[in-house]
């Protein structure tokens, strides 16, 4: 099913578009540091109006 003819058509050029993309989403979601966010507003006085 996969040989050179299948690859050759516009089915098998949008599978390659499509294996590529999620390679490159995967390369590159790898590289993001998964953190917890530090609290900004943690270190801003904070007033409650009753």
């Amino acid at each position: 099913m996969y040989d050179r003819s299948f690859f050759r058509s516009q089915l098998g050029q949008a599978a390659l578009a499509s294996i590529v993309a999620m390679s490159a989403f995967v390369m590159l979601s790898s590289q993001i540091a998964v953190t917890a966010p530090t609290p900004a507003l943690a270190t801003v006085e904070q007033v409650e109006i009753a």
